[in-house]
């Protein structure tokens, strides 16, 4: 059986949003930097340069489904661009034979720990330690696998959240990671919201493999100007500045008076537009982290 390759190098702020339409083929999505930092005090330690491009790797069988299947994805690259992305580059696609290509890529993922939070694929075993709290994801399902800054800021900032709110918003959901890690972290109930019905199935998915399915609710649409019930103690949404920038009202709209709004996917040179859209609709800085050129914030609504 022959494969289609389909490679693209891209920005550092669209590596999450594109991993994400790369992991609609079904397979999984790699993502490479193509230039790495060396630590001059350690020849053994690098760090990616997020100055530099990355290289976002998938594969398809390469069958009567194929060319819809490459269609699709570059349009789905292309509408990327009216978020204000910075450049994605051309799609390439190539044929390949099949090989150990298939398994081989998982050998690049490992458990990840951000803080309590251990995110550990579906096919290794991980010990965890009772101070910490385990979700089971795969890569490449939907946007948001605990690898990319925005999703590791976002979860960071999460867990200093105590005692944990009992209902949880969460815009944007992507594959549910931050819904989930909340309910672990101990929320009841994680109302999801996405826009890609495709990330609303990863959402539900996950949930249900790691047994919190009862708890979750899952729906594909946008944001509404007011909420249908209650305002929520606690919001989170890790999107893109320039959607934050438009939602910053409806956000502040769900977000109970003293509630939290996690903020998360803001490229750091659209910081301040962000914090001013948001300030702007009531909302107060209770912390920021900065990881290379991305910026995660918890806001209090005033």
């Amino acid at each position: 059986m022959r494969w289609l390759e389909l490679t693209v190098e891209v920005d550092v702020e669209a590596v999450e949003p594109v991993s994400e339409i790369f992991g609609r083929l079904g397979r999984g999505a790699a993502v490479r930097p193509m230039r790495l930092i060396r630590d001059p005090n350690d020849e053994l330690s690098a760090r990616e340069d997020p100055s530099a491009p990355y290289e976002i790797t998938a594969h398809l069988p390469e069958d009567a489904a194929a060319p819809a299947a490459v269609e699709a994805t570059e349009r789905a690259l292309w509408h990327l661009q009216a978020f204000g992305l910075r450049p994605v580059g051309e799609l390439r696609v190539r044929s390949v034979e099949e090989s150990d290509w298939a398994e081989a890529w998982k050998r690049d993922y490992r458990p990840q720990r951000i803080g309590r939070v251990v995110i550990v694929p579906s096919w290794l075993e991980e010990p965890i330690a009772p101070q910490e709290v385990a979700l089971r994801l795969d890569p490449g399902m939907a946007f948001g696998t605990g690898l990319h800054p925005t999703t590791r800021g976002c979860l960071a900032l999460l867990q200093a959240i105590t005692p944990m709110p009992s209902r949880v918003l969460d815009v944007g959901s992507g594959s549910g990671i931050l819904a989930l890690a909340a309910l672990r972290l101990g929320a009841q109930r994680a109302d999801c919201l996405d826009t890609d019905p495709v990330a609303v199935e990863a959402t539900l998915a996950n949930a249900a493999a790691n047994g919190l399915a009862d708890q979750v609710i899952a729906t594909a649409g946008t944001l509404s100007s007011q909420p249908a019930g209650e305002p929520y103690p606690l919001v989170l949404a890790n999107l893109v500045a320039a959607v934050l920038i438009e939602l910053a009202e409806p956000l502040a709209r769900h977000v109970a008076p003293g509630g939290t709004l996690l903020a998360s996917g803001i490229i750091e040179g659209r910081a301040d537009e962000v914090l001013a859209a948001l300030a702007s609709a009531g909302f107060v800085v209770d912390e920021r982290l900065d990881d290379g050129e991305w910026v995660s914030l918890r806001m209090i609504r005033a």
